[in-house]
């Protein structure tokens, strides 16, 4: 027979082990036994010690008693060991029947209707006579121990001879009895909750991370390093809020549009008196100070790299020397410092009230330099390493780990493998869509999943940018969309699941660094699609072992 919820179930006594293996040596292959059913009514909650379905007969309720049972005239007693007790088993018994058939009834899956549904007291220590008999309990509605041969028969007889026109129990009534009692809209393993659950924890131990920040206190020009994942933007963000509390003027200053557009919209949720007094790109500040807008960086030339690392620095720091005093800086804090070129650090050490003082917070990982400059502040800093994990999970964080240029602890939680996809360059594209796609039906929403490049831009984000920078951005914060992005303007953020497809058409200086960035990007699942040989030869053969790529 069927025998549910598990194939050996907890039982409370001697009696009841005593029960079951009588109900499981005499019931047939199809009919079903559940022991320790509870069932909840706006009444309070009931148990039922086993719901016993017979096919042609219907459903029955059993309430086991041990030990010795007698009724006084007035009431039910029970001993055991010298202990003695008042019981109720009848009403026990009928109220978690109705409760039950209550529950089952109302069901939508149980299209069966009313059926034989009844509630009998188990004794099998005791001895009932013959001639017993109650208001609320007829003798057949006792099985005593001299019943126990016949257990089964007994209870299908009490179903079948109700003198009730209502269906016998067939084996579709037995299959969505089972089915309602295992519940409905039963919360699922969800990849999300997953996530959310690490997310978590990730912010926890990203805000155990200020302690840094406590010991730095009585420092005012501090480079923080730190590989991806350690909670550099976090510290930034925070130091930020912290030195504005204080009174004083903070520049919170990046290169990349993604991450202004992420730190501005952080920032803008903070208390007015926490909020820094510019929160932006670094050229964004020079165009408040009166800067060009200039060539589009994205397009490479001389022209461009003119503007950008000789033209503009020399006119910011020219506009910064006219700065009033109310609208300099009392500390600027820099993020992927890692991407600003030498000549940015003038116009923004001019921009200090107290160049020589000032404060300078500085967060880096040099791993991620994805752009041909070689920029640091032209001032000494105390360098201090952030040497944890932990924003990814652990199989996120060790895939990538042979790209960090110094070991690191993985303290995230745990998730899925890293999948590799292998796929010819030309090919990726599409194969990146895909995985999209099945990451969707895996349960992830679409605000979960980033879609990122190395190389040539996926065609969705081509057209988003045709509306500028911003209303591409804002399309990072749209729960309706996957993000499709590019690794060099994704520094600095992060999805729950990304796929990166790896489609340079060669290897170049800093193809290793755009890996990095790309696999780092990932807090919960991370796809890569690509060539296996390509990314061999960019990452090294350790990153190989990691991503399990296929032998050569």
């Amino acid at each position: 027979m069927t025998i549910t919820p598990d194939e050996t179930p907890r039982l409370a006594n001697r009696a009841e082990r005593k029960v079951y293996r009588t109900l499981t040596d005499q019931l047939q292959p199809n009919d079903l036994i559940v022991a320790g059913q509870r069932v909840t009514d706006h009444l309070k909650d009931h148990e039922v010690d086993f719901v016993v379905a017979i096919e042609g007969a219907g459903i029955i309720c059993l309430e086991v008693k041990g030990g010795e049972v007698w009724h006084d005239g007035n009431t039910w007693w029970q001993g055991d060991r010298g202990h003695e007790h008042k019981i109720k088993p009848v009403r026990q018994s009928r109220e978690a029947c109705y409760a039950l058939r209550e529950y089952i009834e109302k069901d939508p899956q149980w299209t069966q209707g009313r059926l034989r549904w009844d509630h009998v007291i188990v004794l099998p220590n005791s001895e009932i006579a013959a001639d017993f008999a109650l208001p609320d309990c007829p003798r057949w509605k006792v099985i005593d121990r001299n019943d126990l041969t016949t257990l089964v028969h007994k209870l299908k007889h009490v179903l079948v001879r109700q003198e009730l026109d209502r269906p016998l129990l067939s084996q579709q009534g037995i299959d969505q009895l089972a089915t309602a009692l295992s519940g409905r809209g039963l919360p699922q393993r969800s990849v999300v909750a997953r996530a959310l659950a690490n997310e978590d924890a990730a912010d926890a131990l990203t805000e155990h991370q200020a302690v840094v920040l406590d010991a730095i206190k009585l420092l005012n020009r501090v480079e923080v390093r730190g590989g991806a994942g350690s909670g550099k933007t976090f510290l930034a963000m925070e130091q930020a809020r912290r030195l504005s509390a204080k009174g004083q003027r903070v520049a919170l200053v990046c290169y990349s549009h993604g991450l202004a557009s992420y730190l501005e919209r952080i920032a803008a949720t903070w208390p007015r008196r926490q909020q820094p007094g510019y929160v932006g790109e670094f050229h964004d500040l020079g165009k408040q100070w009166g800067a060009p807008e200039g060539p589009d960086e994205s397009i490479a030339s001389a022209e461009t790299t003119q503007f950008w690392e000789h033209d503009l620095p020399i006119q910011m720091a020219e506009l910064a020397m006219e700065l009033e005093h109310g609208h300099r800086f009392d500390s600027i804090v820099v993020d992927e410092a890692q991407d600003f070129a030498d000549s940015w650090w003038e116009p923004l050490l001019i921009a200090l009230k107290d160049p020589d003082e000032g404060g300078i917070y500085v967060f880096t990982d040099e791993g991620q330099r994805v752009f041909d400059r070689h920029g640091s502040p032209p001032v000494p800093l105390v360098p201090l390493l952030l040497d944890h994990n932990v924003r990814n999970t652990r199989q996120i964080a060790n895939a990538f780990q042979p790209l960090v240029d110094h070991p690191m602890r993985f303290l995230g939680g745990e998730g899925p493998a890293v999948k590799f996809v292998a796929c010819a360059r030309e090919d990726a594209l599409g194969v990146g869509d895909d995985e999209v796609e099945l990451l969707l039906e895996e349960g992830w929403r679409p605000e979960d999943v980033a879609l990122l490049t190395t190389g040539s831009r996926h065609p969705e984000q081509t057209e988003r940018q045709k509306d500028g920078h911003k209303a591409y951005w804002d399309s990072f914060w749209d729960v309706e969309q996957v993000f499709y992005g590019h690794v060099l303007g994704f520094k600095g953020l992060e999805r729950r699941a990304v796929v990166v497809v790896v489609n340079e058409t060669s290897q170049f200086e800093r193809s290793r660094e755009r890996l990095y960035v790309g696999l780092s990007r990932a807090r919960d699942q991370l796809v890569v699609c690509g060539d296996p040989e390509f990314i061999r030869e960019v990452g090294g053969p350790d990153l190989a072992h990691r991503l399990n790529l296929p032998p050569l």
